[in-house]
């Protein structure tokens, strides 16, 4: 039987799932595709508009969804501030949450990075956010179960 701790454990994968999906599908698929077919203007005006959109869709979706699923499954695991020190599950957890902030604070960075038209920092953040959220993952799968 599906229960609530499932369902909302579904949310957060399935969260993260929309994130990591949507950095990959814009790294591998959308910019290759737009660089090579699009004159300079086109492809700067699709692109800040795919930008804009997910920007919006993390403050407005993901961000919310994640914090109030992974709270509610930190809680519910019975999780405080001091047990994130402790070996196993607490450490694991507490790396992810900072892998977390430095994704989501590079990701802002790699918008304000675009918005003043400095691209190669841009690149360099877009990509640590990749690669951030891919060890998120990473770390969550490494948490113990029980």
């Amino acid at each position: 039987m599906i229960g609530i701790w499932s369902l909302i454990r579904f949310l957060h994968v399935m969260g993260a799932m929309v994130w990591v999906g949507g950095q990959l599908t814009i790294t591998a698929m959308l910019l290759p595709v737009v660089r090579r077919n699009l004159e300079a203007a086109d492809r700067t005006a699709i692109l800040t508009a795919v930008g804009k959109r997910f920007g919006m869709f993390t403050i407005l979706a993901f961000l919310p969804l994640q914090i109030v699923t992974g709270s509610l499954l930190a809680w519910n695991k019975g999780v405080t501030i001091p047990s994130l020190g402790e070996p196993g599950y607490g450490r694991t957890l507490a790396a992810k949450l900072v892998a977390f902030v430095l994704v989501m604070i590079a990701a802002g960075a790699h918008s304000w990075a675009m918005g003043t038209k400095r691209a190669l920092l841009a690149r360099a953040l877009a990509i640590g956010s990749l690669i951030g959220s891919l060890v998120i993952v990473l770390l969550a799968t490494a948490l113990p179960t029980s």
